[in-house]
């Protein structure tokens, strides 16, 4: 009986011993990932890079897909629901070849409002023109510098 008291007893101590290292540990990792997330207090002294569309641009060139490619997108896939009425209420009886077709011919001219979204936006602080003609090629010249291996462009920039 004695026996079994002490070893109870014995179990308990054990017990709180690994209750306590846990918290120990807990409180130490706690700690450890405080540390971890404090910032540290580094200058940059290198000088900002210019690789990278200004928010502005970007901003401008958003609108400019939306209306060169998204109207001509959402109006290809109109095709196939004007298509469908159409042949559903025996108005008249379309090819579904020609159906792709004209779909086709939509997604097309979005493609190419896309490419022309893009190259047409002005890099200034102004707008620039309505529909940008005279920005593309500045931008393909851009384009093409941006695919450029980096030490050609140190080549020709140095």
């Amino acid at each position: 009986m004695e026996s079994e008291v002490d070893f109870y007893s014995m179990n308990k101590k054990q017990t709180k011993k690994k209750v306590l290292n846990k918290k120990k540990k807990r409180l130490s990792d706690e700690t450890a990932f405080a540390n971890l997330e404090k910032k540290p207090n580094i200058v940059n002294t290198q000088k900002k890079s210019s690789s990278g569309i200004p928010k502005y641009v970007a901003d401008r060139m958003a609108r400019r897909i939306f209306f060169t490619a998204g109207i001509p997108t959402i109006m290809g896939m109109s095709v196939f629901i004007v298509s469908y009425i159409i042949v559903t209420r025996n108005i008249a009886e379309i090819p579904p070849s020609s159906t792709i077709a004209i779909s086709a011919l939509f997604f097309l001219l979005g493609l190419a409002g896309l490419s022309f979204g893009i190259l047409s936006a002005s890099w200034d602080k102004e707008p620039g023109s309505f529909f940008g003609i005279e920005n593309i090629p500045m931008n393909i010249q851009r384009a093409k510098a941006a695919f450029k291996p980096a030490t050609q462009n140190f080549e020709e920039n140095g």
